[in-house]
């Protein structure tokens, strides 16, 4: 019992720790809350007009970034669906087996019911011992919450949250949104900034608020802009900063840009396609994180058009958690065509089953 509570208590521990940079970044938020409406807008601006319009438009954008950080901290990562867990007679028949190759022939069978494309570096089937599943594509086992997420990005420590398909839209949108309001504060604290230097500012507290503000928040906007450009070019390349790291592997081989359609149809996977809920941290993201389309050719003739044996998941886990309700190719061919919606109408659907059968064609739906 000894260990189990010693784990217990580190695990406790490792909690509390996880949680030190969320509250670092809140106290810093708080302070730059304080500094801006109270020491500068209420204390030291003194014409009531800009006043009134500095405070309008900072709390817009405060808003805004609070909610996109809120959402990224406490929005769940998505798991792989129960399909992808390997059944109890599964775990024992791969448990008997000793030999490497016999235990991939009977991945290979499970996972010739499941739409799974990519591989390891080895050309073997993608499976997470601690789990105990086979990994969808793109979904990786994160050490921090030892568990499988779904489209996985990294595990941030600002966040204390993994970054996946569940939550990507959010962190974007923080991100974008803490740049805006670092931004903002610099460009609304500049003249204030200068009359410091310039003795301009009365002789109180407010001007060293002023002044560290000024610091602050155009320090943060080099390290957000920098960051933010470039998950902007992971958006409009559909990698993830694990692909881009260490691009996917596939039945024909490594393929960087195997999951990319495009720079619309990649942001359109994140955003969603309604332009209304772009700036809004709710989720819109097209798909169900366990298939993506993808533009590649070789595609592999044994692998079936959706898993077999899968039932609709109850209603509120319904978006994004559950496969495709028509077979994962013609679900999945609305990001390789100009259809405003996932779903196809059946003969549309028709045409799209004639169209595969077409050795002509160099675009196939392999992710």
């Amino acid at each position: 019992m000894a260990p189990s509570g010693s784990r217990s208590i580190k695990r406790g521990c490792q909690r509390v720790l996880y949680w030190i940079p969320v509250l670092f970044i809140a106290l810093i938020v708080a302070w730059s809350y304080y500094a801006y409406v109270l020491q500068l807008c209420i204390e030291s601006i003194e014409d009531t007009g800009q006043k009134v319009v500095y405070l309008l438009v900072y709390h817009a954008i405060f808003i805004m970034f609070v909610w996109a950080y809120w959402q990224t901290i406490f929005t769940k990562p998505m798991n792989p669906l129960k399909e992808f867990h390997l059944s109890y007679s599964d775990k024992e028949l791969l448990e008997r087996e000793d030999r490497g190759e016999s235990q991939q022939e009977i991945l290979r069978r499970i996972a010739k019911d499941l739409p799974i494309y990519t591989r390891t570096n080895s050309g073997a089937i993608r499976f997470c011992d601690r789990c105990q599943l086979l990994k969808p594509d793109r979904c990786h086992h994160c050490s921090v919450c030892d568990k499988c997420i779904l489209k996985m990005d990294h595990h941030c420590p600002w966040v204390n949250n993994c970054v996946g398909f569940s939550n990507y839209k959010y962190f974007m949108l923080f991100l974008a949104y803490s740049l805006l309001y670092c931004l903002f504060i610099t460009a609304t604290d500049l003249q204030y900034f200068i009359k410091f230097w310039t003795n301009g500012l009365p002789d109180t507290q407010a001007k060293f608020h002023i002044l560290f503000l000024f610091f602050s928040a155009s320090m943060f906007s080099v390290s957000l802009a920098s960051l933010f450009i470039y998950h902007c070019w992971l958006v409009c390349k559909n990698r993830s900063t694990l692909e881009a790291v260490r691009a996917p592997v596939f039945r024909h081989g490594t393929d960087k840009n195997g999951f990319s359609l495009g720079v619309g149809k990649n942001f359109r996977q994140v955003f969603g396609d309604e332009v209304k809920y772009w700036p809004v941290p709710i989720f819109s993201s097209l798909g169900d994180g366990c298939s993506f389309p993808s533009c590649l050719v070789n595609l592999d003739p044994e692998q079936p058009s959706s898993p077999t044996g899968s039932n609709p998941a109850n209603k509120g886990a319904a978006e994004g958690r559950q496969f495709p309700s028509k077979p994962l190719r013609e679900s999945q061919s609305r990001l390789l065509t100009s259809t405003p919606s996932w779903t196809e109408s059946d003969n549309a659907a028709d045409k799209d089953k004639k169209g595969a059968s077409n050795p002509g064609m160099t675009i196939e739906n392999e992710a």
